[in-house]
């Protein structure tokens, strides 16, 4: 497969890939927004570990928001 150069492709590929780059974007940092804000007993592993499995593409993001965060039960509010 030969590698193209930035000028050669389509104007549809190139917003592909633009478009792709932002939803990674967006992706990770939706992750490590909620990550920063999440109590450290929230989420199953380190945040640390999980700071930085939000770096790897779009497993990353992903696969933090499916598997490393562990449900927030609303505190019971006296009646």
């Amino acid at each position: 497969m030969k590698h193209r150069k930035w000028s050669e492709l389509s104007i549809p590929e190139r917003c592909a890939i633009v478009g792709a780059g932002l939803v990674q974007i967006g992706l990770a940092g939706g992750a490590w927004w909620d990550l920063s804000r999440r109590p450290a007993d929230a989420v199953r592993g380190t945040k640390e570990t999980w700071a930085l499995v939000i770096a790897i593409n779009f497993i990353g993001p992903l696969a933090y928001l499916r598997f490393g965060r562990k449900p927030i039960h609303p505190v019971d509010e006296p009646a």
